[in-house]
């Protein structure tokens, strides 16, 4: 196993474990099949039983952490007259969907996904009974089942502005069975992404590893499919974490 890897799998053991320390029964479970809706539905069950009172749950970390990087991808994507169209892909119930509707001076739809429908309505109720006012009057929120394989099911070709994945592709890539997923969910986000659009994965997988993993997925036939870059994020908690922007490359038709 290369040193990259094993460092990847030992600190993924460290931070699910302590995403997770209240919930012991899970941890190894979690960390074997986070691919698996049953592992989250069990997961937000259990979260949400221990208290009456609502608590965001995020992976890594929050909003403010990657405000920067998320909203000049907005500014930059502005159309004329129409909502930009963001998704947060494995959304949970994190915060950052909210925040980026409420926070965005421009017009935005933004669909939080989950595959998980005890998330989605956790979100939903959490809502509802903040009544999160937009920033921009015309801006839209929707919380939505969605297994982030199947993203076609929800958005046709070349039809979202952003796509933010904030530990969702690893989960996928530290589950037993995850990575075939992994590579599918990139391609369908290169699929229903515009060409101007951008996929930001927020990850704490050092670009040794990441930036070759989505070189090689992004091929379409052999050929690169999407340009990949990468930005530091910074050190949480003793760790580095990362976001690696992926744009896709328009179709050339021979």
């Amino acid at each position: 196993m290369p040193p990259f890897s094993k460092s990847f799998i030992m600190t993924s053991r460290r931070i699910v474990t302590a995403c997770v320390r209240q919930h012991s029964s899970l941890t190894t479970e979690l960390i074997e099949n986070m691919d698996k809706k049953a592992t989250w539905d069990r997961f937000y069950t259990e979260s949400s039983s221990r208290t009456s009172t609502f608590k965001n749950f995020e992976w890594f970390f929050g909003f403010d952490s990657v405000r920067d990087f998320i909203m000049p991808h907005l500014q930059a994507k502005s159309h004329a007259d129409a909502l930009l169209r963001v998704l947060d892909m494995g959304c949970g119930t994190s915060a950052v969907g909210p925040c980026i509707y409420r926070h965005s001076p421009l017009p935005v739809r933004v669909t939080c996904a989950d595959i998980s429908p005890i998330a989605v309505q956790l979100m939903q109720e959490h809502v509802r009974a903040k009544a999160i006012e937009p920033h921009n009057c015309s801006s839209q929120l929707e919380f939505v089942e969605l297994d982030c394989t199947q993203l076609h099911k929800h958005y046709g070709s070349s039809s979202v502005d952003l796509i933010v994945d904030k530990g969702t592709t690893d989960a996928l890539l530290r589950s037993k069975e995850g990575k075939g997923k992994a590579g599918l969910v990139l391609k369908h986000c290169l699929k229903v992404l515009r060409s101007s659009g951008s996929l930001l994965q927020f990850s704490d997988e050092d670009p040794d590893a990441r930036l070759l993993w989505l070189e090689t997925e992004a091929q379409e036939q052999g050929v690169m499919a999407a340009d990949v870059g990468v930005q530091e994020v910074g050190e949480l908690r003793g760790v580095c974490y990362y976001c690696y922007q992926v744009t896709p490359r328009p179709v050339v038709h021979q």
